[in-house]
């Protein structure tokens, strides 16, 4: 069957299609119905069906490879490594699980997980899918007033942290910020579960924090039963970042993730058992939830959890893991691509890519003269494709295992399967022509695999998503165009749109601009209330690429003028379309509101 014939097929005949692909998992329970489109915009997959996430990730390679490499931990930034096979993986997992009963953790619960990328990050989510509980992961990264919003927010009975992490050689102190949080936080959790890596001293809270590793040895060998849940039970919380206000959880199911899931796997990201998939995103982003924790697991492939960055302790660490453990597929963000470009390719050249397939980019536009250069340096497939945090999979990319279209410099491919892409005019809701720009949206239902609602808000979730010119279409909040050969281009977000002198600008095109100077490796560019006519920009300059190529953030504010780009993180620089150096940013998001004022109404 072609691409095309599958596509077509998921949107004339949604039900028929989606049956088929959830052949893919093992159900307990078949459903009854393929889908519940009674309520809209309330979509509800394989009803009656039960099944269960950690059962397909885990429990169902057990017969067919139990010695066969499940997970992979990797920190550079401790230098250590840890491998688990199928069978070592049920057994910490169950243990795990065990842990959560003994603490009372019951089917529904709510576990925040606040812990940096180490093996026992990804046990403890499969351990909550094992026995039904709601896993809500936190970025590292965030603040200690986020964190707090976030409990207050899903009210866990239970958190899961450790005394810290690393990045860049720094020691992040989580229990500290944790601490912090929950001083903050009106809700109180019963328990605090700590796995202690000896990188920081942490401060117990008596009759409230436990030792991981203390009650992960009472409970080895502990057998814990699958929890059958119904599909549309809810198996995660995932808050979308750059929120303001009252976090935004985007809620999903149990079911249509995992079909979704294991269907991309097979179609888009050409996973086969026995390979290895090397996701470098946090599971603390959608990308980590879902081809870190799940994806790979489901299609019985093993995956790494990698703690560190691209660069440390140098630029090559990224490859000597795929030329080490003979990864497949790779995964990654534009940015630090861009980063590792301003590098030599020697480091990347030295190592043996040979098992490398194909390299999946996605989180953020890929720019052309990036796109290049790593197709040219790896020499495989580079693949772009298009997502958010609500939609837990592609909205768009190349299923090569279906489609030999080549790729297109620039564009994130083609609407993928059970996705009824529009372009629609911004006034008057009619559908955009050839190369015309409009808003991306997508016409109800959503497929499986989707945001159910926004946790605790229905309302909000129709509000906010369903709003536009009265019809049942889904707004992505993005700018795109069509070319004559079904090819989309991402031009920049909906709510990004700066007015100069009566020319409505999307930002990606100011961004790529800026980003066209060397030493930029992210760029962000927002409207300035303060004035009028001028568009604010914000960038990253990396630093370890700037001294090994000899450059300075002096050099960086000297291309001002050329560029758009300057060298101090103050609002005169900001206003006047500066570069902001070293914002902090997670590496698979360059945050906007990490300038140090309100550039305005982004």
């Amino acid at each position: 069957m072609s691409f095309s014939e599958f596509y077509q097929r998921s949107i004339n005949e949604p039900e028929a299609f989606w049956a088929e692909q959830a052949r893919r998992i093992d159900w307990r329970q078949p459903f009854t119905q393929t889908l519940d489109h009674s309520r809209p915009p309330f979509a509800r997959w394989f009803c009656g069906g039960t099944t269960n996430l950690c059962h397909n990730a885990v429990d169902r390679w057990l017969d067919k490879q139990p010695e066969a490499l499940a997970l992979i931990a990797v920190s550079s930034e401790t230098d250590e490594e840890r491998t688990f096979t199928f069978s070592q993986l049920h057994d910490e997992v169950n243990a795990v699980a065990a842990m959560l009963l003994s603490l009372g953790v019951q089917r529904g619960d709510r576990v925040l997980v606040y812990m940096p990328m180490i093996a026992e990050a990804q046990i403890t989510l499969l351990a909550c899918a094992r026995i039904g509980a709601i896993h809500s992961v936190v970025f590292g990264g965030f603040a200690s007033h986020s964190v707090a919003a976030r409990i207050d927010d899903a009210r866990p009975a239970l958190i899961v942290s450790a005394d810290a992490g690393a990045r860049g050689g720094k020691i992040l102190p989580y229990k500290k910020l944790l601490d912090d949080a929950i001083a903050q936080a009106q809700h109180q959790p019963k328990h605090v579960l700590l796995v202690d890596r000896g990188l920081a001293k942490m401060a117990w809270v008596d009759g409230r924090d436990l030792d991981f590793a203390t009650l992960r040895q009472q409970h080895l060998g502990a057998s814990v039963p699958v929890a059958w849940l119904e599909s549309n039970e809810t198996s995660c919380i995932l808050y979308t970042s750059g929120t303001t206000g009252k976090p935004k959880g985007v809620q999903r199911d149990v079911g249509g993730y995992a079909v979704a899931l294991a269907t991309s796997m097979d179609t888009i990201f050409g996973g086969k058992a026995g390979g290895v998939f090397f996701c470098a995103s946090d599971i603390g982003w959608v990308v980590g939830h879902s081809y870190i924790v799940y994806a790979p697991l489901l299609a019985g492939m093993a995956t790494i959890v990698y703690e560190g960055l691209p660069t440390y302790p140098d630029c090559g660490v990224w490859w000597k893991i795929v030329e080490k453990y003979q990864v497949n597929r790779m995964f990654s963000a534009p940015t630090a691509i861009r980063v590792l470009k301003k590098f030599p390719t020697a480091q990347i050249r030295n190592h043996d890519l040979s098992s490398l397939e194909a390299l999946y980019l996605a989180g953020e536009p890929l720019d052309e003269p990036t796109a290049s250069w790593v197709t040219e340096t790896l020499g495989v497939p580079v693949i772009d494709n298009y997502w958010q945090t609500e939609s837990g999979w592609p909205i768009m990319a190349l299923a090569r295992a279906l489609d030999d279209r080549p790729s297109r410099l620039g564009s994130p491919g083609v609407p993928m399967y059970g996705y009824n892409v529009q372009l629609l005019n911004e006034v008057t809701g009619d559908p955009c022509g050839i190369n015309e720009k409009g808003m991306l949206v997508i016409e109800g239902p959503l497929p499986p695999g989707c945001i159910q609602t926004i946790w605790g808000d229905d309302a909000r979730f129709v509000k906010t998503y369903w709003s536009l010119f009265n019809r049942q279409v889904y707004a992505t909040f993005d700018w795109g165009i069509r070319d004559a050969e079904g090819y989309y281009f991402i031009l920049g977000r909906t709510d990004d749109v700066i007015n100069i002198a009566g020319h409505r600008l999307g930002t990606r095109e100011i961004e790529e601009s800026i980003s066209g100077y060397p030493n930029v490796a992210e760029v962000a560019v927002g409207g300035d209330k303060g004035r009028s006519e001028r568009a604010g920009g914000g960038g990253v300059c990396h630093s370890e690429a700037e001294r090994y190529a000899g450059g300075s953030r002096g050099g960086a504010r000297r291309g001002k003028s050329d560029y758009g780009a300057g060298g101090q993180p103050d609002r005169s620089l900001w206003s006047s379309g500066a570069c902001l150096v070293c914002l902090a940013a997670p590496q698979n998001a360059f945050r906007k509101d990490a300038s140090p004022h309100d550039p305005g109404n982004l």
